[in-house]
């Protein structure tokens, strides 16, 4: 069998309820030429009896010795993928049909493009619309996901595609917990990397009370997230002796997340 062009990473952690769908969604693809590697991050539900139910062989199931988070989870399967392309996903997403071949197809007319992601719908946990993120369909160009991503992420990870040897350089960094994307695309960024999207949604993202993207839209105080994640990526700039131009217009926005951020939380502490 030839070495596969595309290799899809899905963490799956107690995913029993909408992995099946998602596992569906990739097998469907119009683009065959993928592994799937399916990483269970110490799951206790049915999480590995459904994955080796498959007997699909471009699936690779990969399992950790005990729940080690989504970081650590992301970097194993970098670490054991094959293609000339990694492309995310989420095990409670769905992919549509042409999402592979669109993605790879604008990847073989732009060389010079690292990432390639897509615009996502939102779903409810019954599969049901729930609504658009107007900041990725607000930031498409390069140049717009460039300026906007210097303010906050606009880029839906699971509707990612990046180049393998790109992916395994840069990796997820640990000190990220629940921004490790986000600081991936600053790294990108401030290196010159070029991301762009596709305008068309190709990823339905499901947003429900265990995902880490629902928990996230529940909390208060969005501004403090992107403090924290901006200042540890300009620590690691600094570390490096690498400066320009975009640290310093991320170091402008840190300092208006962190007002804001202060603001918000004695707003709060007033009602209280």
């Amino acid at each position: 069998m030839p070495p596969p062009t595309i290799s899809i990473i899905m963490p799956a952690y107690n995913s029993e309820k909408y992995l099946r769908e998602a596992i569906d969604s990739i097998l469907q693809q119009t683009f065959a030429g993928f592994e799937l590697i399916i990483i269970n991050d110490g799951s206790t539900d049915d999480t590995k009896q459904l994955i080796n139910a498959y007997t699909d062989p471009r699936i690779v199931y990969l399992e950790n010795d005990k729940n080690r988070g989504l970081i650590y989870t992301l970097n194993y399967g970098l670490s054991k993928a094959n293609g000339r392309y990694i492309a995310r996903m989420d095990a409670d997403d769905i992919c549509l049909p042409t999402r592979l071949e669109k993605q790879l197809r604008y990847f073989e007319s732009r060389p010079e493009v690292a990432v390639v992601a897509s615009t996502v719908n939102f779903i409810n946990d019954s599969g049901k619309p729930a609504g658009i993120w107007n900041a990725d369909r607000d930031n498409t160009t390069r140049e717009k996901i460039k300026q906007g991503m210097a303010w906050e992420n606009c880029i839906a990870h699971p509707s990612v595609m990046i180049r393998s040897n790109v992916a395994k350089q840069y990796r997820y960094r640990p000190g990220q917990l629940h921004a490790e994307d986000y600081d991936l695309w600053l790294r990108l960024l401030a290196d010159g990397f070029v991301i762009e999207k596709i305008t068309e949604p190709l990823l339905l993202y499901r947003v429900h009370e265990t995902s880490i993207t629902g928990s996230i839209l529940r909390k208060s105080n969005p501004f403090i997230k992107q403090f924290r994640c901006k200042r540890n990526f300009l620590k690691h700039r600094f570390s490096l002796k690498q400066w320009g131009a975009f640290e310093n217009k991320v170091l402008l926005t840190t300092l208006y997340d962190g007002a804001m951020g202060m603001a918000k939380d004695l707003k709060n502490a007033v009602k209280s």
